[in-house]
């Protein structure tokens, strides 16, 4: 199992206490990158940290903010960096599939507790399947250039 990095926003934090506790359960290593508390924070703050980790290949990343778009949006300007915004379990399911999600986007506001922990079980348990898909993949990289 890839280890897990994972950091949320003051509206998700309690969905973070419960996920950790989930994830850790089911045999995963997660590292809490922060927030500690639900005091206001910056989620970008909490994003860049995640994405440090992700980027070295030291693990999959978990973000969580109030919509999930927030963090989705800080998490995608980094290199490397394929963070998937997901509500459904097949969202899920499809992003490591035929993009290779390093990292899994939540809102803790959109979806319920139960949601968002079948939808990351669905999200780790998902392959790459690689074929057609490589190609696409490996063209991320080049999208941040100027045209």
């Amino acid at each position: 199992m890839a280890k897990l990095f994972i950091a949320c926003d003051h509206a998700a934090y309690l969905e973070k206490v419960e996920l950790i506790k989930f994830l850790t359960k089911l045999g995963h290593e997660v590292q809490d990158l922060g927030p500690h508390s639900a005091d206001r924070v910056d989620y970008p703050d909490f994003a860049r940290e995640v994405c440090k980790e992700v980027q070295h290949e030291k693990g999959l990343g978990i973000l969580l903010c109030g919509s999930g778009i927030g963090m989705s949006i800080a998490a995608n300007r980094y290199k490397n960096i394929r963070a998937a915004l997901c509500r459904t379990e097949k969202e899920a399911e499809l992003s490591k599939q035929h993009n290779n999600a390093n990292i899994l986007c939540l809102g803790a506001r959109i979806n319920t507790q139960a949601e968002l922990e079948s939808i990351t079980k669905a999200w780790l348990l998902s392959e790459f399947e690689k074929g057609r898909h490589s190609d696409r993949v490996a063209k991320f990289n080049d999208l941040g250039e100027v045209l």
